[in-house]
């Protein structure tokens, strides 16, 4: 389905990259978010043992409270916590420690990108209360260390080092010369460390910095204080898609940087949509939004409802056994495709917090079971997790699965277009198969596929393990190629901020060098990309052991059948 790639992403695919990132580890101290509310000073340690109460409402952020609205916003959804008291302390500074634990929290699906050397840091112990969140925050690129491989997480986090933590963990770069951008928006851009003037630069484009009570004064080595924490993770989380922006009636507004009321909000995030909307601007979410519309479930969910939907991701899709999509979506199959679908809706708006430990009726008539962890930490649909909790839209919450659910007692039978008969085990008849046509780039020998020739490609699936992938390099003298391949497990993989599957599979076989009709041995590894339900595309390498040894690149699209 064409929901599932980006054609344009096929190159990046192939490259890994590796960053060292120890050279900015001078350049880059941050610090977390308490962990657990019940520290009651940057010095001392909490009692994990009695956590805060997780609540909306605190005594001391009243309602004309400059940052009630991201204090709020978060708190309802158990990014930010409150004090054993009912306090927020919005006004107190946050620790290096105490802001790692926040981005935890608020990014708890953040993608590990480094490795803590062995040992951690030398004033990190492995027992302080925030040594895993602080690991996390390392690996995740948001924070680094100083100098003498030190943390020091009972250090205040000025506001600058908690910008820069927020673009480098969210992968935010500025585009533009920075100076003007900084010169534009602050009277005080000439207070920003060196260091930081990228990421400022490129948080202030992307709506994060919230500046109270003078929106031209960034304050950059002054201390993060709650409430600016609680704006700085909320307006990241716009950006990231996560959150809804504030109304434009909203007085918090006045001091988000760079805000445009008559964008419905921040100029980087999106006006409040409905639910399909949501899913639609979305890549997790591609596979999702073309079933709602196949079955026609799709104007419902942009009614006013209120909804909540359990979301399985384009990962979570991907993972179904092959086939299932396609047969889901034939006509015949429309009222089993609008049954699996209503089994993710709940009517009502329910946030993390009213979810507990029971069934929740869904729009199929069959109810789903929740299970909430004993430290609230995780929270599970039958069999499948939630990946983030409370993805708030204009009609109701979006809670992000890692799982298809199937209704109980589904069974494979009522999907029409062939199949195995027997409930919850779905897959196709045949393995993919597909013919076509592209180009071979040389890069070592002497034979054709040593240099740019055309090629045609061809997959037959013999199993859904194995396949036969015959292909011709053409010119003055066509090499065939004939492998048998392993065909591995279907992923997903994210490019230039789009997701896509990929099918991977290596094999080997013979190479037959037309020329004077001499047989080699060869080997290939390469990736099969869906392109939609007709077309595939596919980049391999190949290499041919025939009269020398010849290697090629092999790209190429094909018709499936």
């Amino acid at each position: 389905m064409s929901h599932l790639s980006r054609l344009s992403s096929l190159g990046v695919t192939l490259l890994a990259l590796s960053i060292p990132l120890s050279a900015v580890a001078q350049t880059n101290p941050n610090p977390p978010a308490s962990a657990d509310p019940s520290t009651t000073s940057p010095q001392s340690t909490p009692t994990p043992t009695t956590p805060a109460p997780t609540t909306s409402s605190f005594s001391d952020v009243s309602a004309d409270y400059w940052a009630s609205s991201f204090v709020q916003a978060l708190a309802s959804r158990s990014v930010i916590v409150g004090y054993p008291d009912g306090t927020y302390k919005p006004d107190q500074p946050v620790t290096r420690a105490e802001f790692a634990a926040m981005l935890q929290k608020a990014f708890p699906q953040a993608q590990t990108s480094r490795q803590l050397p062995a040992g951690g840091f030398k004033d990190v112990p492995s027992n302080y209360w925030a040594a895993a969140v602080i690991q996390r925050a390392y690996e995740t690129g948001f924070m680094s260390g100083y100098p003498g491989n030190v943390f020091r997480p009972n250090q205040q986090i000025p506001r600058a080092q908690a910008l820069v933590a927020l673009t480098s963990g969210l992968g935010l770069t500025a585009t533009g010369a920075t100076a003007d951008v900084l010169t534009a928006n602050y009277n005080d851009a000439s207070a920003i460390p060196t260091y930081a003037i990228g990421n400022v630069a490129a948080a202030t484009q992307a709506n994060l910095v919230v500046n109270y009570p003078d929106v031209k004064t960034l304050n950059p080595l002054q201390p993060l204080t709650r409430a600016e924490a609680a704006a700085f993770l909320h307006q990241a989380l716009v950006k990231q898609g996560q959150l809804q922006p504030l109304a434009s009636n909203t007085t918090a507004t006045q001091y988000i940087v760079g805000y445009a009321p008559t964008n419905g909000g921040n100029t980087a995030g999106k006006p409040p949509t409905d639910i399909v909307s949501l899913a639609a601007g979305s890549n997790s979410f591609t596979t999702l939004t073309s079933l709602l519309r196949t079955a026609g479930l799709a104007d419902a969910l942009q009614q006013a409802g209120p909804y909540t939907v359990f979301a399985p991701t384009d990962e979570a899709f991907a993972a179904l056994p092959k086939g299932v999509l396609d047969r889901l979506q034939l006509p015949e199959n429309k009222d089993a495709l609008v049954k699996i679908l209503s089994y993710h809706v709940v009517s009502g708006q329910l946030t993390a917090s009213q979810l507990t430990n029971g069934s929740q009726n869904t729009l199929s008539g069959a109810p789903v079971k929740i299970r909430v962890s004993s430290d609230n930490s995780q929270i599970s649909v039958n069999d499948a997790k939630i990946i983030q909790p409370n993805v708030q839209a204009s009609n109701g919450e979006i809670y992000p699965i890692n799982k298809v659910l199937l209704p109980p007692g589904f069974n494979v039978s009522q999907l029409q277009g062939g199949g195995q008969t027997g409930t919850g085990t779905m897959r196709r008849t045949r393995p993919l198969s597909y013919i076509g046509a592209g180009g071979n780039i040389g890069l070592s020998g002497t034979s054709d596929l040593s240099i740019g020739n055309f090629a045609a490609i061809s997959k037959f699936g013999l199993t859904n393990h194995f396949s036969l992938r015959p292909s011709a390099v053409i010119g003055d003298n066509p090499l065939v190629l004939v492998p048998l391949t392993l065909d591995l497990s279907p992923r997903r993989e994210s490019a230039l901020g789009r997701s896509f599957s990929i099918s991977p599979y290596i094999g080997a076989g013979v190479a037959i060098d037309t020329r004077n009709t001499d047989i080699g041995a060869m080997v290939t590894g390469g990736i099969d990309i869906p392109l939609g339900s007709k077309f595939t595309a596919n980049a391999a390498v190949n290499a041919a052991f025939v009269n020398d040894t010849d290697v090629g690149i092999q790209l190429g699209v094909g018709y499936n059948f």
